[in-house]
């Protein structure tokens, strides 16, 4: 008797581990049986099963994560790049999830298929300005060289990236109500150039700024040549004036000695006329000197009157 009861038990234990099953916060079931829906909880808390005929399918409740392949787009103005999306999404109806993908896999796969399809539409519908900047605000970087503001004219943005992605979220987030899942946000990781655009707007870049390098090169060489000129100018200006005082002091000079040589000539007028005479004789006669003149010379007026005195 105590046998029967020990297996009795142990089928009851067993039983019991196989119809009951726990829930926790995180999750939500979908209950079948013979593959069809029988129930569904949201609950957390402990539930039970027909053992054997029914089948308990669990899925997430908190908030899931996509990350969608890097893909090649052309924008409306024919400019390729290469755009980087990701998303977040929930299960919001798991009978319907359950119903049409199934699983988190299935879900995936609807989710590259129309999240995908979206970005794509969605880009390729607006100009590259509205998927890489936000609003019109004037641009903070490479603005100033030297001191001297550079004039970039950008077209004006009317969508922005936050409306590109709002459109993204509009166009997908209905066909995913469809599987029981709610698109909670969609966002832009990276957005690049394709390779050959790429290397086409590093040449551009390059070549605007050995422009703008050469401007400043020939506006400093017209500035070193203006200084230059200025200098030059105000050098000749300066010399000028010296000149015309050098000359002016030289004149009042030479007007003052001349005015003193006139006074001592007219207190003697002899006295005077033979100093010069001396002055002469030191200046044209030496050892060397040879000279042949005539005894009524004037030079020798003083020479020839010293004996005799």
């Amino acid at each position: 008797m105590k046998r029967y009861i020990t297996i009795l038990l142990i089928i009851f234990i067993i039983l019991f581990l196989f119809s009951a099953y726990t829930i926790d916060e995180t999750e939500q079931v979908v209950v079948t049986q013979f593959g069809k829906p029988v129930a569904i909880h949201r609950e957390a808390g402990l539930y039970f099963r027909i053992p054997f005929i029914q089948q308990v399918h669990f899925f997430p409740k908190n908030i899931l994560e996509w990350d969608g392949e890097p893909g090649q787009i052309p924008t409306k103005d024919k400019t390729f790049i290469w755009v980087d999306t990701f998303a977040r999404w929930k299960i919001v109806d798991p009978l319907k999830f359950y119903e049409t993908v199934n699983n988190e896999i299935g879900a995936q796969a609807r989710l590259d298929d129309i999240i995908d399809s979206a970005v794509r539409n969605v880009i390729s519908s607006y100009p590259l300005i509205e998927t890489v900047r936000l609003t019109n605000r004037k641009l903070d970087t490479f603005e100033m060289v030297l001191g001297k503001e550079l004039k970039v004219q950008l077209p004006q943005v009317k969508v922005g990236r936050e409306g590109i992605l709002n459109l993204i979220e509009k166009q997908a987030a209905p066909k995913l109500k469809a599987f029981g899942i709610q698109l909670v946000d969609v966002d832009i990781k990276r957005v690049n150039y394709v390779e050959q655009v790429r290397k086409a707007v590093y040449a551009r870049m390059i070549a605007e700024r050995k422009r703008i390098a050469e401007k400043l090169r020939s506006e400093g060489r017209g500035e070193a040549r203006r200084i230059e000129g200025e200098m030059e100018k105000e050098l000749k200006r300066i010399m000028s004036e010296a000149y015309e005082k050098s000359q002016e002091i030289k004149g009042k000079a030479d007007a003052e000695a001349a005015q003193i040589y006139a006074e001592a000539y007219s207190k003697d007028p002899e006295f005077y006329s033979f100093l010069k005479s001396l002055k002469l004789y030191k200046k044209a006669l030496n050892k060397k000197s040879v000279l042949i003149l005539s005894t009524d010379s004037e030079i020798f007026k003083y020479l020839k009157g010293i004996k005799g005195k």
